[in-house]
């Protein structure tokens, strides 16, 4: 076994493999970004080293100063993790050519693997079925739009290379395929340097079922059962689960020897992942191979009990495969586990990427029934050069019924203050019927997104809860200020609304979805009536302990969950969350405006493409610009019809967030 490696990487990921190393006694060092340095993967690593700055091609995507750093550092091997390098055959070629291991394939099982267009005809040449498509190296456009008319539509245009939902577009109609293509080909170039496509046939309705599979050096290959990952959003995978609810015990047979005939075809070694499109009637397709461990490969290890990096981590030392895993074509499985995708973005505002410090990162503690694995914690910042991702739960029970419901209670255990999270979206998913039925579909929620994004129809029990915890709150902090002060014991130091001869009134003033809402309350000590938007409730016996408040209201007992920041308080009914933003009781609060005429950068990034100038005359939604922010690219369109005064950005321009890109004349 290896005494020391290097882990190129960053984030959960990177986290992960440290724990295993820290294990197995295996001594970590870790590689960081100029916004990195603070990172909790260099915190948690014995020695990081720094190699750039904080953009990818200037840091984790150098595979020479990755493989500096390893050499100067004493390194025997590199785990490469997923992303970045961890694809790229030639940094696996330089890795074994500076006499280091690459934790992976080996380059040239990369190469055949790592193009979709390359493993496809390999599949198709070994009996795999496939998708009908093209998947030439002629890449003229004009020949790529011939070949779509043959193929017919709908049909997809796939990056060639990479993974991870980059560079893909469902086209339905000849006369959307040029402007496709291009965004295809261009998000392609920046996300792995190659803007390759190939094209397939698209498969309605279609179920995204991969298989674990390990090789070793022995000559030894084994899956470990499959993964569902239907649950997507533009092609990113967000919850994913094992075992399969769609996957009868012939199906995975099936499934299982197509995956592992590609890999021994391929004499593979370490661990890979191969996809499959499923139709409704069992019909499977090969998709593509990841070359590299997959991001929800713990629902895989929560139900078989296995670490697959340990297994990594072996098999590239040399070991065999163990024993008890080669002799049993078919692992057995113990239970059902669960992984949901927690990110700093906003569900509505279409997703868009968010970044800032996390003043508050409130997740659920493991135990044998949830695991986390994360890359930040309390007071940590999500960057805007790297993806979003905050944590992944995992759950695990006997059940699928008992995952979920244990998902739903370590959602609820979760809270995010400072950048926006995807929190409300995740806990309505696991809700949904169509997750609970186990039917969704790799389209469900991109053609029915309305049913998880959203204001919901406000809970005026959940405003007076809020109300409630709030004044408890304030009636407990204050004894404390007040002795702090000259006169500890005078009445107007308290917090109950005492006042001389009458029961005084205090107004909760908070924000809920931006609405400013007042609440009337009377009474003190757990006992309040409040008034609110022409309703009333009876508060009685309400108590805060323990994270919690339970309280009487009309008569019938609640109970909710409550998280504490400085901004306001979040509640918890058990099914759904409520935040609220305390705002000061009396506030003169000024009318919204705003005139239309400019286009504003969301978020910070770069500018990839310009699509107007100066003077053109434009329409309300004519795409004006296309940014790149975090791993994805944003359209910038007009807010409304009129001719441009002015463009103040170019291609390759790095902006910031709320920067003036497009003025429209008055």
């Amino acid at each position: 076994m290896f005494k020391r490696i290097l882990i190129a990487n960053r984030g959960e990921i990177a986290c992960r493999v440290i724990r295993t190393c820290r294990r197995l006694g295996i001594e970590t060092v870790a590689v960081y970004s100029e916004a990195d340095a603070h990172a909790q993967h260099v915190r948690q690593a014995d020695c990081a080293v720094p190699i750039g700055g904080p953009r990818p091609a200037d840091s984790y995507l150098r595979g020479d100063a990755i493989i500096a750093a390893a050499k100067a550092a004493g390194a025997q091997a590199i785990h490469p993790g997923y992303g970045f390098l961890s694809e790229n055959a030639d940094f696996a070629d330089a890795v074994a050519a500076a006499g280091l291991i690459f934790i992976g394939p080996s380059g040239d099982s990369m190469r055949r693997m790592g193009s979709k267009a390359g493993a496809k005809e390999l599949m198709a040449a070994r009996g795999v079925p496939v998708v009908p498509g093209y998947t030439g190296e002629n890449q003229d456009p004009a020949l790529l739009a011939r070949e779509a008319q043959r193929i017919g539509y709908p049909l997809m245009i796939k990056a060639a290379y990479g993974g991870g939902g980059k560079g893909m577009r469902i086209v339905r109609k000849a006369e959307e395929f040029a402007a496709s293509l291009e965004s295809c080909q261009r998000e392609a170039k920046n996300a792995f340097g190659r803007d390759r496509v190939l094209l397939e046939r698209y498969i309605e309705h279609p179920r995204h079922i991969e298989f674990q599979v390990f090789g070793d050096s022995h000559g030894h290959v084994i899956h470990l059962n499959e993964r569902e990952c239907s649950a997507q959003r533009r092609y990113q995978k967000v919850l994913e689960e094992t075992p399969s609810p769609f996957v009868t015990p012939e199906l995975r047979a099936k499934m299982g020897d197509a995956a592992i005939a590609a890999a021994r075809a391929l004499d593979y070694v370490n661990a890979g992942t191969v996809e499959f499109i499923v139709g409704a009637n069992g019909d499977f397709h090969f998709m593509e191979i990841n070359t590299r461990l997959q991001v929800e490969h713990p629902v895989t290890e929560m139900t078989l009990g296995l670490d697959l990096v340990e297994l990594q981590l072996r098999v590239a030392a040399g070991e065999a495969l163990p024993a008890s895993l080669v002799r049993n074509k078919a692992i057995p499985q113990h239970g059902h586990a669960i992984e949901l995708r927690l990110y700093a973005e906003d569900p509505e505002a279409g997703f868009l990427p968010g970044s800032g410090q996390l003043e508050t990162l409130r997740l659920p503690a493991p135990s044998p029934h949830v695991r986390i694995d994360s890359g930040v914690i309390d007071g940590d910042t999500v960057t805007i050069f790297y993806d979003p991702m905050i944590a992944k739960l995992i759950v695990w029970d006997e059940t699928r019924e008992a995952a979920l419901l244990r998902m739903r209670e370590a959602l609820a255990a979760c809270a995010v203050i400072g950048p926006k999270s995807n929190i409300d979206f995740l806990e309505r998913l696991v809700r949904h019927p169509a997750i609970v039925e186990g039917r969704i579909d790799t389209g469900y929620l991109d053609r029915s997104l309305d049913e998880f994004v959203g204001a919901g129809a406000s809970d005026p029990a959940a405003r007076f809860a809020a109300a409630s915890a709030w004044l408890l709150q304030q009636e407990a902090q204050a004894p404390r200020e007040a002795a702090a002060t000259a006169d500890p014991h005078s009445p107007w130091a308290r917090a109950d609304a005492w006042r001389v001869g009458h029961s005084g009134k205090r107004i909760v003033a908070l924000l809920e979805r931006g609405e400013r809402v007042e609440i009337a309350a009377f009474g003190a000590n757990g006992n309040y009536r409040l008034e609110t938007a022409g309703l009333a409730a009876r508060v009685e016996n309400a108590r805060l302990a323990d994270g919690c408040l339970s309280a009487q209201i009309d008569g019938l007992v609640r109970r909710w969950q409550v998280a504490f920041d400085h901004h306001g308080l979040i509640v918890h009914d058990g099914t759904r969350r409520h935040a609220f933003a305390h705002a000061p009781a009396f506030a003169w609060t000024p009318a919204a405006s705003g005139s239309g005429d400019r286009v504003l950068a969301p978020m910070p990034g770069r500018i990839v493409l310009v699509k107007a100038a100066a003077g053109d005359e434009v329409t309300e939604g004519d795409e004006l610009l296309v940014m790149e922010a975090m791993k994805m690219e944003l359209s910038l369109k007009a807010p409304r019809a009129g001719k441009i005064a002015e463009m103040q950005a170019t291609a390759g321009d790095f902006v910031d967030a709320d920067a003036v890109l497009v003025r429209l004349e008055a």
